[in-house]
């Protein structure tokens, strides 16, 4: 398995990257605020940055140093990586079973049943650490996603618009839920309804900024396996999306994103001055809250979890890469199935 890296998260609009030797210096306003060695990193992310120097995405790309930009919105806007790594035989076969809708149902169907099962254990651990505050219109939420899940594993879905069909309906139960899991009364953490493109409230607002992290996340870990982020099964391949990536991340969402931004609001870590509301009403992080949401995300991926297939230890932030692998694995016939991660 890999090494942990870090991730450099460039926050200040006001910064410039460029390059000297093989390090890379944050400057703004033309003074230098920081020197960070490519050997010690493993990505870069940008928001609303004013620049990055061609010699910085020279050396991100040689050193296979994932360079992202990401809009103040959370929006994933591009990335600069280096030559597609692994055997080309890997990606015929990724782009031969993407074009075979049996065969993309299938792997499709296994990354939606690692999310609902996720989602499930996210609700199970709720009612297991807060039982008094297990409502009945929450008891039946669950009782019906579990109920779904049971029928995709018996009577699996067809179709992959099938598949994405049943997949909706059971998300809803799940954030039907979502308002009984954030412990703060404070109103401003109302979640209410899942709103995007934009986010309309502070909950969602912290939702879509953090699955953008996971997805550049999955992007980088696809593209080290020799995998083509962008030709995906569950997520059809449309000009600048990174399909495959989104796949992947879609058994992350709920113990990466949704615990991870619970635990945000729980304990505290952000307030409700932490966000700006624009004029069409879409919220954001400040510049301050975004430091403090990408502090915190960098700690939890250094925490360890218990990977149930691998029969091992790992650190959170190497999930993405784990399942990068195990997915490389199946293309090549090593494994008779995708295995997505369900957290125990």
């Amino acid at each position: 398995m890999r090494k942990l890296l870090n991730v450099l998260y460039v926050t200040n609009p006001d910064s410039y990257l460029a390059k000297d030797g093989e390090n890379i210096v944050v400057s703004v306003e033309r003074k230098e605020v920081g020197r960070i060695p490519i050997h010690n990193l493993e990505g870069v992310i940008c928001f609303g940055f004013m620049g990055a120097s061609p010699g910085v995405m020279e050396l991100c790309a040689s050193h296979h140093v994932g360079l992202a930009f990401v809009s103040p919105y959370g929006k994933f806007l591009g990335r600069v990586s280096g030559r597609v790594s692994g055997n080309v035989l890997l990606r015929k076969r990724q782009y031969l079973l993407s074009d075979d809708e049996g065969a993309a149902a299938r792997i499709a169907m296994n990354c939606v049943l690692g999310k609902l099962l996720n989602c499930r254990s996210v609700l199970l651990r709720f009612g297991r650490d807060y039982p008094e505050k297990v409502s009945p219109a929450f008891a039946e939420s669950l009782q019906r996603l579990t109920e779904g899940v049971r029928q995709i594993k018996e009577s699996p879905p067809g179709t992959l618009n099938e598949l994405r069909g049943r997949e909706g309906i059971l998300s809803k139960y799940y954030f039907d839920c979502f308002d009984d899991l954030i412990l703060s009364r404070d109103p401003a953490f109302a979640f209410e309804f899942r709103s995007r493109r934009p986010p309309l409230n502070r909950i969602n607002a912290l939702l879509s900024f953090t699955y953008t992290l996971v997805a550049v996340d999955c992007a980088s870990a696809l593209e080290s396996v020799g995998l083509d982020p962008q030709v995906g099964f569950l997520h059809r391949a449309r000009p600048g999306r990174m399909s495959l990536a989104l796949d992947l991340m879609e058994e992350f969402r709920p113990y990466l994103g949704d615990r991870f931004v619970l635990s945000l609001i729980n304990n505290r870590v952000v307030a409700a001055d932490d966000f700006l509301v624009k004029e069409n009403g879409a919220v954001i992080l400040t510049d301050t809250g975004r430091k403090a949401v990408l502090a915190a995300w960098q700690r939890r991926k250094t925490e360890e979890v218990m990977h149930g297939y691998l029969d091992e230890r790992i650190s959170v932030g190497l999930l993405p890469y784990a399942q990068a692998m195990l997915l490389a694995r199946h293309l090549r016939g090593d494994i008779d199935g995708y295995p997505p991660f369900v957290v125990r």
